[in-house]
C-alpha cells in the first residue's frame, strides 16, 4: 500500500508478514530511489531483528538489569502472534523491515528508525490506566504468551493485516481492553513517527516503511499545515500517580514498629519477652509461606531458602519484595533466555508449561510475594493482639 505525501516523502504501509509487502518495499526503493530509508522501527526492535541470534539468546536478567522487561513483553506478545502466522503464510515476521534494511544497505543509503522506543509507549500508556484496566492487560498478556488457538488465529487473516499490521493490531486490541491508554498507544505514536519522518525529509527523499494500520494517522499529521510534535516531551515518561497500594506499604512497616515503640513504653521494665515473641511470630510465618511458595513452584532449594530469609525483611519496608530475590537466585541458577519466552507459544501440555524456565521463573517470583502477603494477614492481627492484649 503506497502514498505519495509529497515530492520527498513515500509512505509504504505494509503487513508484517506478507511477502507481497516484501516485494513492494524493494520495488519502492528501487524505483524511487530516496536518500534515506526510514523504518517504523526502535533501537530495541532494530535489533532483535538485525541481531535475532544474539537477542534470542540474551539472559532474561539482562533484560530486567537493562530495564527492558516492557519491551521483552511486547516481543512476547507480538511473537506470539506473528510466528503463527508466519508458519501458517510461510514468511518471517519482520521480512518486510529486514528487506528495507537490506535495499538501503545495498545502494549504500542511511536508515533511519523513526519508531518512539516502545518500552516509552508501553510505560506512558501503563501510567494512564486504572487498576481495573491493568489487571485486564496482564491476563490478556498471559494468555498471548500461552499463545492463541485455532479460532483466533483464523479471525486473523493476511488481507486484514495489510489493512491493520501486527503491532498495530495490538495496540489496537491494548486500547479497547485499557480505553484510557488509546491516546498514547494510536494517535500520539502516530504523531511521532510522523515527525520523525518529516525531519529526515528535510535531509532529503524518504521512503518511510511503515506498518499499513499507521498509515492513515501518519498520513494525516504530514499532510497538516504544520508538524510541531514535540519529540522530547513524547519521550518522557509521566511520574506514578498516587497508589493505594504503596499506602499500605508504608502504613504496614509503621504500625509494626508502632507496636513495638508502644510495648516498650506500656510494659515498664521487661518488655523483651513480648517483643521477641513478635518478632519469632513475624520471622517464621512470613519466611515459612514465603518459601513454601517457591517450593510449590518446584524453585531450586536455595531460592526456597532465599525466600524464607528476605520475606521477613521485605515485609517491613515498601521496596522490594522477597519473590524478587527469590527470582534474581532462581535466574541465576537456571538462567532462562530470550528463546524460552519465544516457545511459551508453542507449550501444548501443562508438563511443558510448568517445564519452561521463564514460567518456572515467574512462579517463583508470584508465590514467593504470595506467601509473604498471606504472611502479612495472618501475622499482622496476631502481634497487635499480643501486643495490645
Amino acid at each position: 500500500m503506497e502514498e505519495k505525501i509529497s515530492d520527498n516523502i513515500i509512505l509504504i504501509g505494509t503487513a508484517h508478514i506478507s511477502e507481497e509487502s516484501v516485494l513492494e518495499v524493494r520495488r519502492a526503493i528501487e524505483t524511487y530511489k530516496p536518500d534515506i530509508v526510514a523504518v517504523e522501527l526502535c533501537q530495541r526492535r532494530y535489533d532483535s531483528i538485525s541481531k535475532k541470534d544474539k537477542w534470542e539468546n540474551t539472559p532474561v536478567t539482562a533484560l530486567i538489569k537493562s530495564n527492558n522487561a516492557y519491551f521483552m513483553l511486547a516481543q512476547t506478545f507480538l511473537a506470539s502472534i506473528q510466528r503463527k502466522l508466519g508458519e501458517e503464510y510461510g514468511v518471517e515476521p519482520g521480512s518486510e523491515m529486514i528487506a528495507a534494511m537490506q535495499e538501503a544497505e545495498k545502494n549504500h543509503l542511511p536508515v533511519a528508525l523513526v519508531d518512539r522506543d516502545i518500552t516509552v509507549t508501553l510505560k506512558r500508556a501503563w501510567r494512564m490506566m486504572g487498576i481495573r484496566e491493568k489487571f485486564r492487560v496482564v491476563w490478556e498478556f498471559l494468555k498471548a504468551m500461552i499463545g492463541y488457538d485455532e479460532e483466533e488465529l483464523e479471525e486473523l487473516d493476511l488481507k486484514e493485516l495489510m489493512k491493520q499490521d501486527v503491532l498495530s493490531q495490538m495496540m489496537e486490541e491494548f486500547s479497547k481492553i485499557a480505553p484510557s491508554a488509546s491516546k498514547v498507544l494510536i494517535s500520539e505514536r502516530d504523531h511521532y513517527i510522523a515527525q520523525k519522518i518529516y525531519e529526515e525529509s528535510k535531509k532529503g527523499k524518504v521512503v518511510a516503511v511503515v506498518g499499513a494500520g499507521h498509515l492513515n494517522g501518519i498520513k494525516k499529521y504530514l499532510q497538516g499545515e504544520k508538524l510541531d510534535a514535540n519529540l522530547h516531551e513524547l519521550e518522557q515518561v509521566p511520574k506514578k500517580r498516587f497508589s493505594l497500594v504503596k499506602v499500605v506499604e508504608v502504613a504496614i512497616p509503621v504500625i509494626f514498629f508502632g507496636l513495638i515503640a508502644w510495648i516498650i513504653y506500656s510494659t515498664g521494665f521487661d518488655p523483651w519477652n513480648k517483643i521477641k515473641d513478635i518478632f519469632l511470630i513475624w520471622f517464621l510465618i512470613h519466611g515459612i509461606l514465603s518459601g513454601i511458595g517457591v517450593a510449590i513452584a518446584r524453585g531450586h532449594p536455595l531460592s526456597i531458602l532465599t525466600a524464607f530469609v528476605a520475606a521477613p525483611f521485605t515485609s517491613l519496608e515498601p521496596f522490594f519484595a522477597p519473590g524478587w530475590f527469590a527470582g534474581l537466585v532462581e535466574a541465576k541458577l537456571r538462567k532462562p533466555v530470550i528463546k524460552d519466552f519465544q516457545e511459551l507459544s508453542k507449550i501444548e501440555s501443562v508438563r511443558g508449561f510448568l517445564k519452561n524456565k521463564v514460567i518456572r521463573l515467574l512462579m517463583v517470583v508470584a508465590l514467593g510475594n504470595l506467601g509473604s502477603i498471606i504472611g502479612t494477614i495472618i501475622a499482622l492481627p496476631w502481634i497487635l493482639s499480643l501486643g495490645l492484649g
